[in-house]
Order: C-alpha cells, then sequence, then structure tokens
C-alpha cells in the first residue's frame, strides 16, 4: 500500500443545541444551513462511520482499513478491540448540551454489551465571557440526592459549575455526569463509542419531550451508570520547549488517548514522528502539509488521518494544529513532561492512570 495521509468525510449533527459557530469562528466550509451542534472529524461509530474521500483507499471505512490494514493503520502495538479506538469531534454549544453521561467501560461491558464506554476529553477553542460548564457532583451527593435533582431538573444542586476559557481542556472520565454550554465551541476527542444516558426532558436532536415512561426509564439508567467520585477540573496543559519556535502542550492524557497542541512561526516547519496513528486536526490558519510521498493542504478546521506507516508529518507554518493519539503514557507523556520539569502533581492532573508508576 502506498500510504499516504487520508482525508475523510465526516458525519454532521444538527441537534438542536448547535449553532453556526463551526462555520462562522471556525471558518468551516461545506455545511448545510441552519444549526450544526457536531462534526465528526473521525469516526468508525455504527451508522455514522467515516469513509476515505481520495486516493488508492477512497470510500472505504475507517471499519473496513481496520480489518484490512489494521496494522498499518495504527502501529505494532496491540489493538484495543476491532473498531478505530478514537472519535473526534468539533462541537459547537451554542445552547446548552443535555446533562448527560457516558458509561465506563467496565459499566459498559456489564449494562449495555458494548466492548468499551467513553471516556472524553474537551479542548475548549472560544468561550464567551462568564461560560460554564457542568461537570461531575458536589461531595457527599448520593443516589437519592441525585435523583430528586433530576426529577426537579435542578441540576445545579447536586452539580459542579466550573468557569470555561479558551485554550483550557478538561478531561472526563466514564460515568462523569456533564454538561457544557451556551457560548461554547470545544474540540472533543474520546473513546469510539455512542453510549449515553440523557436527564432531559426533551430529545436534543429535535427538541421534542420525552414521554413520561421513557424520561423516567432513562433516569434510573443514568443512576446504574453513574459514578460520583470523578471531579475533574480545567487547565491550561503543559508545555515541552522544542527548538527553533516549535511549541508542545499536552492538553490532557490517559489510557485511551492523548491529545496535544503544537504551534509553529514561519521559520522552522513543525516536524512530529510517530509509531502509532495520529489525528492531525488544524485550528490555525490553512497549512502546507507533508507527510511520506504526500504533500497537501490542511484548511482551517479540517482533519487528516495519518496511519502509522508513514511514521512522520511535516507542517510547514505558521501552524497551530492538535494532534491525538493513543499513547504509552510514560514513553509519550510522563517521562517527557518530568524532564521538562512539571512535577508529579501536575502531570497526575492531566488525566488518568499519570500518577507515580
Amino acid at each position: 500500500m502506498d500510504w499516504h495521509p487520508l482525508r475523510l468525510t465526516t458525519p454532521v449533527k444538527q441537534h438542536v443545541f448547535g449553532g453556526r459557530a463551526i462555520a462562522e469562528r471556525l471558518g468551516r466550509t461545506g455545511l448545510p444551513d441552519g444549526p450544526i451542534a457536531e462534526t465528526w472529524e473521525v469516526s468508525d461509530v455504527d451508522g455514522d462511520a467515516s469513509a476515505v474521500l481520495d486516493g488508492p483507499l477512497a470510500g472505504r471505512t475507517l471499519g473496513h482499513i481496520m480489518a484490512e490494514h489494521a496494522e498499518e493503520l495504527l502501529g505494532p502495538h496491540p489493538r484495543p478491540g476491532p473498531r478505530f479506538p478514537l472519535l473526534t469531534k468539533f462541537i459547537d454549544g451554542s445552547r446548552p448540551l443535555p446533562v448527560h453521561l457516558h458509561a465506563d467501560d467496565a459499566t459498559a461491558r456489564r449494562l449495555e454489551g458494548e466492548p468499551n464506554g467513553k471516556t472524553e476529553a474537551w479542548h475548549v477553542l472560544d468561550a464567551a465571557p462568564g461560560a460554564t460548564a457542568l461537570v461531575g457532583v458536589h461531595p457527599g451527593v448520593d443516589r437519592d440526592g441525585l435523583h430528586r435533582a433530576l426529577l426537579a431538573q435542578g441540576f445545579d444542586a447536586v452539580m459542579r459549575r466550573l468557569p470555561v476559557r479558551a485554550g483550557q481542556t478538561v478531561y472526563v472520565p466514564g460515568g462523569t455526569l456533564h454538561s457544557f454550554g451556551p457560548d461554547t465551541l470545544v474540540y472533543e476527542i474520546e473513546q469510539t463509542s455512542d453510549i449515553q444516558q440523557h436527564a432531559m426532558r426533551s430529545h436534543m436532536e429535535d427538541g421534542s419531550p420525552v414521554p413520561d415512561r421513557e424520561w423516567h426509564t432513562n433516569l434510573a439508567r443514568l443512576l446504574d451508570e453513574w459514578r460520583p467520585e470523578p471531579r475533574p477540573e480545567f487547565h491550561p496543559g503543559l508545555s515541552i520547549p522544542l527548538d527553533d519556535g516549535v511549541a508542545r502542550t499536552v492538553l490532557c492524557a490517559g489510557p485511551h488517548f492523548a491529545l496535544e497542541r503544537w504551534a509553529a512561526g514561519t521559520r522552522t516547519p513543525l516536524v512530529h514522528t510517530f509509531s502509532t496513528v495520529r489525528i492531525l486536526t488544524n485550528v490555525g490558519s490553512p497549512v502546507t502539509v507533508t507527510s511520506g510521498p504526500w504533500t497537501g493542504p490542511l484548511d482551517r478546521a479540517r482533519t487528516l488521518l495519518l496511519p502509522a506507516a508513514l511514521g512522520e508529518v511535516r507542517v510547514q507554518g505558521p501552524a497551530d494544529v492538535l494532534i491525538g493519539y493513543v499513547p504509552d503514557l510514560h514513553r509519550d507523556i510522563r517521562a517527557p513532561l518530568l524532564a521538562a520539569g512539571h512535577g508529579p502533581a501536575a502531570v497526575a492532573a492531566l488525566g488518568e492512570g499519570l500518577g507515580p508508576r
């Protein structure tokens, strides 16, 4: 296979909480009219799988490529499952997202019959002054207290409301009750899954009412999948100094994914080597990308999937890009951050599995 970066189709979700921020603030083109809540940049979710747009794999879905070329795509490490492991999205919370949660891995296997749950992280690209998010519950909230608050739709009585600022990131473990918006634009990276339990009286797809029986069933399932302990915080990430005006910031990391933001000026291109698959998303000005024999443009708010077989990517600056991947937590995250002078507590705060070895 003559591997090159993969441009993918991006399923679009026009849920009622969306607006036009992805088009108007990010400059994304080619979107349909009306509210756009989400663009799924890389997806192997059943029914919403990304497909390759051009080249020798044109028309193949990520699932097909996983079945036929898993090692060249992912790299030599053990496969986490039959699906591509990462799901990435732009999300426009012009209105508040529904209060909801996603099961963790053990709960997804036990209650949903799914191979994995969904831990996620939000990197805030834009937020209005005073924007907030609901992330986890206050200490001491038990199942009965949460149930009473959900019945009353009184979320602030039990949930932590945190300030949201552009450039910050929060790592949200599976089982954590959450929401964000209004006026918040994020890039989300997560495990490949679409399981979720909602607390709301209306459907997020079209705003139609949820019948009483269905709503009470939803609340019962949510309570069964809820984890009270996680209380994550937003943070600015941790930087690793690089030469020649290239900046690397680790935004979050855990066993399922890591997300980094890299920036470069015009003097020296951003060069990143890798042995496992990378998701490259441009959140700055249009750039020129070279990987393997391929050179091409990457517009703002667009994504390339970089198969492991390529091994290296060069981005000509000025560049401001996000890089998502499944990390080796010690080699890729803990060791370079400690070597850069960051303390163990600061490193551990980036996600899960980053405490002392």
